[in-house]
């Protein structure tokens, strides 16, 4: 029947129920525990299969140390390389392939011993060890055998090799300490002694730069602490006791280079005075071998006192000019150095005040500059900004050195004036000497200024071997490394904590997932979410298999199941509703087919029957319906005959077995089923059924297929709207509440069935019956959730054993 609404209800208030939350996410406990389990099954796998990586440790402090040697030298040495950037210079030396190559030369790596392990045929080198002692008899470092070689003891005195040769596996057999080759190597073998046959050995040559990347890759260092001058150096590697004899030997190698690096300015100084030596050797052998053949042919035995004064004077003023010419050609070789942006620049010596103060600073900056830029080269590119800036600083502390360097010069020509100055009333007075005398003399100067300038340039060789000698490392080893038998990598703590965490997020991600997917109405909180139409009751679902057509009545056949008190319980609302008529008209419809609503109107009919009810059962889906299988009856003639005029009322009203309930079939399937249901015959009908029964209940089309139950929504008492759990989707919910508004209805309830507690899809909120609507719009009843075990139903079947989620409902 048609009504008015007055007012529209509101949805009731839910609560977020936090102890269902948790038994939400452990209905699927054992998605949990599998997820877990295979999560820590690979993280086992991969611990197992995973080549692990051992890490070792040494440290080296950076100062400067000095000699007392080079105190007794008594010559300035260069500027202390330690600056603000000497960490990080220092770092790109000890990763520099000059300094691995060497340091790789210092272990015995020519050849490499490999085993092979059982898990997937994998090689681990055995280094130090050498099961195989192999002798090469000839190598050439730039072309040899470079493929791994197969060895397998054959008996005392023949063995086996296998290799691969242009992608084709060779095997041959050879004799023990007779050469034989592989490519252009040669080598023999000598016998291993008593070994089992079953043995093999993998072997492989290298040369030294094979190892570069391997050990450069392993490389790391840094400063312990903030502006430390100790930085800690790592080298890790797949073979712990390599990893500790690479290191150590870089280490070592670093000391040879940096003592190298410091004395070079002091060789290269010894270089520069023994090429002037070798020429002024000979030129101090030659005037001196003038000198006596001048005197034996003139038969001179010495000059005059006037004429050795006059010498004198010259021979001071001549050496000081020699001096300084010397110096001359050293500071203009420094200029042409910085003009070519040459690295460890360096003021070898000086003659009194000869060169500029500030040249030895300007030269030191410069260095610093050389070596900062090299640092930054390794971050940025030429063309980029800090790169540009430190360009600008080099250029112009090269003109800044340059310009020191011209006034040095300049000064240095300005006392060679002065002295030549000097000089020229000496040379004209010796010119004036008679021409035995003046040749004496001419000869005896040229002595004496070679070998002035010999005994100085020899003096200064002695300091520079001096000081060369004192000289030491700028870096001492405070520790030196050991081998590490604690792997770093893989972290198997790491790792195991990780797969456990994994595996829970992968478990209640997957409930959550499927909750999230799920498309389905599962209970009733959901319903009541979703629309303001109240729910009158909720059916269980029977336990067991139900025959397709329902055959066996169940809410009478198992009186005492759960299943039966459920429907029981929706009879007992339905009291309720239109309680001032004393005979009812209920219309059953559902969203689609397959909800059970031909299922709850037969179970339905059959519990008011039982209660002394007159009921009659109507199939009105003229278009599918099974209620005559329910029964067992033909469908020759039914309600389509009746609306169609081919027959009266009670030739379709039939009796079941059950007492106080009749039905009537659908009959043929019509061509106009929905016309049919909309002529006055069928209102005509249940008028006349009112009169006669109590209960009139209509089994009608599903509404949300077709329009054939709009008329008998119309003009019934109640609208049952069946929601099947599991079945019906979010959408269902809301099709009775747009009937209701649409036809202006206050007469529909929704009917929940085939109900089985699903925790993983129920909600995880409560609902809160407050207001002014509650007590009208809502009814109690109950899912019996958690009752099984109460011992009311007898048809309860055992919960199993891993099934904890009862333990909340107990």
């Amino acid at each position: 029947m048609e009504k008015t609404d007055q007012s529209q209800p509101k949805l009731p208030n839910q609560e977020i129920d936090y102890f269902k939350i948790a038994k939400i996410l452990l209905s699927r406990w054992y998605w949990i525990i599998g997820a877990l389990f295979g999560c820590l099954l690979a993280a086992n796998l991969y611990l197992w299969y995973t080549p692990k990586t051992y890490a070792t440790a040494g440290t080296m402090k950076f100062e400067e140390k000095k000699s007392e040697l080079q105190d007794i030298g008594g010559l300035t040495m260069s500027a202390d390389r330690a600056n603000a950037s000497r960490i990080q210079t220092e770092i790109i030396v000890l990763q520099s392939t000059p300094l691995l190559l060497n340091a790789i030369k210092q272990l015995d790596c020519r050849i490499s011993f490999f085993v092979v392990g059982r898990v997937l045929n994998r090689t681990t080198e055995i280094y130090p060890n050498k099961p195989l002692d192999i002798r090469l008899v000839r190598f050439d470092s730039l072309n040899f055998f470079r493929e791994i070689v197969t060895f397998k003891p054959i008996d005392k005195s023949t063995f086996s090799i296998s290799y691969k040769n242009g992608g084709k596996d060779v095997r041959q057999i050879y004799q023990y300490n007779v050469p034989f080759s592989l490519g252009p190597t040669a080598f023999s073998i000598k016998y291993p002694g008593d070994i089992p046959q079953t043995s093999a050995f993998l072997f492989k040559l290298n040369a030294p730069e094979d190892f570069i990347g391997r050990v450069r890759g392993g490389f790391h260092a840094g400063e312990t602490t903030k502006n430390s001058n100790i930085i800690a150096l790592q080298e890790t590697d797949s073979n712990p006791q390599f990893a500790a004899d690479i290191l150590n030997a870089i280490m070592k190698e670093y000391l040879n280079y940096d003592r190298a690096q410091r004395a070079l300015s002091t060789t290269q100084m010894i270089q520069f005075i023994d090429s002037q030596l070798d020429i002024l050797s000979t030129q101090v052998k030659g005037s001196a071998n003038s000198i006596e053949k001048y005197k034996q042919s003139k038969k001179i035995i010495d000059v005059s006192s006037a004429a050795d004064q006059a010498a004198g004077k010259a021979k001071e003023i001549d050496g000081q000019l020699s001096l300084l010419k010397l110096e001359l050609l050293t500071i203009n070789r420094l200029r042409d150095e910085v003009m070519k942006e040459k690295d460890n620049l360096e003021v070898n010596f000086t003659i009194g005040d000869v060169v500029q103060p500030q040249l030895t600073e300007f030269i030191t900056t410069l260095n610093s500059l050389f070596t900062q830029r090299t640092i930054s080269l390794k971050t940025y590119n030429n063309n980029s900004q800090p790169i540009q800036e430190i360009n600008k600083q080099i250029l112009q502390l090269k003109n800044d050195a340059l310009n020191s360097i011209d006034a040095s010069i300049s000064l240095i020509n300005d006392k060679i004036n002065f002295l030549s100055n000097q000089l020229a009333p000496i040379n004209q007075q010796i010119a004036e000497m008679p021409a035995e005398e003046r040749d004496m003399v001419s000869l005896k100067r040229d002595f004496d200024i070679n070998d002035k300038v010999y005994s100085f340039l020899s003096e200064k060789k002695l300091d520079a071997q001096i000081s060369s000698a004192g000289i030491l490392p700028g870096a001492t080893i405070i520790d030196m490394a050991q081998p590490n038998l604690t792997p770093v990598s893989p972290d198997e703590q790491s790792i195991h904590k990780s797969s456990v965490i994994i595996g829970l997020l992968i478990g209640l991600g997957a409930i959550i997932l499927i909750r999230i997917l799920n498309p389905f109405i599962y209970d009733k909180e959901t319903i009541e979410m979703l629309t303001t139409v109240p729910i009158i009751g909720v059916i269980r679902k029977f336990p067991d298999v139900i025959d397709e057509y329902s055959s066996q009545i169940l809410a009478i056949s198992r009186p005492k199941s759960i299943f039966a008190e459920s429907v029981r319980s929706v009879r007992t609302n339905l009291s309720f509703l239109a309680s001032e008529k004393t005979s009812k008209i209920i219309c059953i419809t559902s969203e689609v087919a397959g909800e059970g609503k031909s299922f709850v109107a037969v179970n339905l009919s059959s519990t008011l029957s039982l209660i002394e009810k007159r009921v009659i059962l109507i199939a009105a889906d003229l278009r599918r319906s099974k209620m005559h299988k329910t029964f067992n009856a033909p469908n020759d003639l039914g309600l389509s005959n009746y609306l169609a005029n081919q027959c009266e009322v009670e030739d379709i009203i039939m009796h079941s077995s059950q007492e106080h309930l009749d039905f009537i079939i659908s009959g043929p399937v019509p061509p106009n089923p929905s016309e049919l249901l909309h002529t006055a015959r069928m209102v005509e009908l249940v008028d006349y059924l009112r009169n006669r029964y109590e209960i009139v209940m209509i089994d009608t089309a599903p509404i949300g297929l077709v329009s054939d139950a709009i008329p008998i929504i119309r003009m019934s008492d109640i609208n049952l709207f069946v929601i099947r759990s599991g079945k019906s989707k979010f959408y269902a919910a809301t099709v009775p509440q747009r009937i209701s508004q649409e036809y202006h209805l206050d007469n529909t309830v929704i009917v929940l069935n085939a109900y089985a507690e699903d925790l993983l899809h129920s909600r995880y909120y409560t609902t809160k019956f407050t207001g002014e609507n509650y007590g009208s719009r809502y009814y109690y009843y109950s899912d019996y959730s958690g009752y099984e075990g109460s011992g009311y139903y007898i048809d309860e079947k055992k919960r199993k054993w891993w099934d904890i989620r009862g333990w909340f409902g107990r």
